[in-house]
């Protein structure tokens, strides 16, 4: 099939969406698939397109058989709303009219966010009749609004209108998690639109290897260490200063060290974080590149996945699968009722502690640092887990059957009209 991958993020963007589109886009190819993907130029999550990609309205690449159609954005390095804005217009116009120019693909995936794209996509299935699917990684505008980032009454009306016509217009909805399918009936949508493809983690990649002999932890002076790793995005969701303080309350451990990995400018804003709560057992650390992603979890005793108590059902971090395929334990500090407590919880490989808590948060942390066979126990039940539901393959084998589905429904449909 000829499949258009529409997705704002793709590789060597290292966080996120990127990753999972291009490891989809590669794994449909390896199956035979012709794919395209329309982009933007790589900026996640510096927020500045990358050296060599500046300066260009667009740009072609092949990269592992993939047919990659870079797009012009407009970014800023810190946003404000009108600049974000500005940026998923510029992605909308510049995008389109390159899948316009584009050959007709028998299948578009669309990946959400951003939520605008929903509208050039909608047009091309219009224009070349095809079937869209549109891949939800976080419920917009809800999310943009629980977190604060999004006030604007008629803005917030206005992004409702559009979230209301993806919905509509597209042919079938993935999502990744059961909060995620709950959320969009409640909005109305029917369930037959509506399947579950969770996020995926090539478990050959990403597996168990011995904190022993550990390039990472050598690197870091780790070594003896019991290493609480949080590694990711460091935005409104998460609330990292939670972690800091709970940091600061383990802090007479000597051999307990928080490790926090992601973006060098969001590192700056917890080192002053860190210094007020003098938390000198936390390691700030930029992100590693994606070839020694292995060997930095393996540096782990537990991971981490932090969020506030408002992020429910529109967010599920895909750091999830992640931790439990490198057979790691997962202690996270989420809602109970959240998306990602249910994943976690499902797994039998992590501990729920609740979100914005502190003290729980640092008791948990020496609870598990005095118990070594239980952090063993639930780092061989996360890699269990991670086998029997996350495998790439599983995923692809979903999206190939979503692809039948749609194809034989469409055949039905012309058999009833002729």
């Amino acid at each position: 099939m000829r499949i258009l991958i529409y997705s704002y993020n793709y590789h060597p963007e290292p966080i996120g969406i990127a990753p999972l589109m291009t490891e989809l886009a590669e794994g449909l190819v390896k199956r035979g698939h012709d794919v395209r993907v329309i982009t933007a130029m790589p900026n996640y999550p510096q927020r500045q397109i990358y050296e060599g990609y500046r300066g260009k309205l667009y740009l072609t690449e092949h990269i592992n058989g993939v047919i990659v159609d870079r797009c012009y954005v407009r970014i800023r390095p810190k946003p404000n709303l009108i600049d974000r804005l500005l940026l998923e217009a510029s992605f909308v116009a510049s995008s389109f009219l390159k899948a316009l120019s584009s050959p007709r693909p028998d299948i578009i995936i669309l990946t959400s966010p951003p939520l605008l794209v929903s509208l050039p996509a909608a047009v091309l299935g219009w224009i070349h009749r095809t079937p869209v699917i549109l891949n939800l990684q976080d419920i917009l505008p809800e999310a943009a609004i629980k977190v604060g980032l999004l006030s604007n009454q008629a803005l917030i009306r206005a992004l409702e209108v559009v979230e209301r016509f993806a919905y509509r217009t597209v042919t079938k909805i993935s999502v990744i998690a059961d909060g995620f399918a709950n959320n969009l009936r409640s909005k109305g949508v029917p369930s037959s639109k509506i399947v579950k493809i969770p996020n995926w983690v090539d478990v050959n990649f990403i597996r168990p290897l011995p904190k022993e002999n550990n390039s990472f932890r050598t690197a870091h002076h780790l070594n003896g260490k019991f290493v609480i790793l949080y590694s990711g995005n460091i935005a409104l969701t998460q609330g990292l200063e939670t972690l800091i303080k709970a940091a600061s309350r383990v802090r007479h451990v000597r051999d307990i060290v928080i490790v926090i990995v992601g973006e060098q400018k969001a590192l700056g804003r917890l080192k002053q974080c860190c210094k007020t709560w003098e938390a000198n057992n936390v390691k700030l650390i930029p992100f590693q590149p994606r070839e020694k992603l292995p060997e930095m979890l393996g540096a782990a005793d537990v991971g981490l996945v932090i969020q506030k108590h408002n992020v429910i059902s529109f967010n599920m971090p895909s750091k999830i699968q992640v931790l439990l395929a490198s057979g790691r334990p997962i202690l996270a500090s989420v809602p109970a009722n959240g998306t990602a407590a249910r994943a976690i919880k499902k797994s039998g490989g992590g501990i729920v502690v609740p979100p914005e808590d502190p003290e729980t948060l640092a008791a948990t942390i020496l609870e598990l640092y005095k118990d070594p066979a239980r952090v063993t126990l639930l780092g061989n039940r996360s890699r269990q887990h991670a086998l029997q539901y996350y495998s790439f393959d599983q995923a692809l084998n979903r999206y190939e059957e979503l692809f039948s589905d749609i194809n034989n429904q469409r055949l039905m449909a012309a058999v009833q009209k002729s």
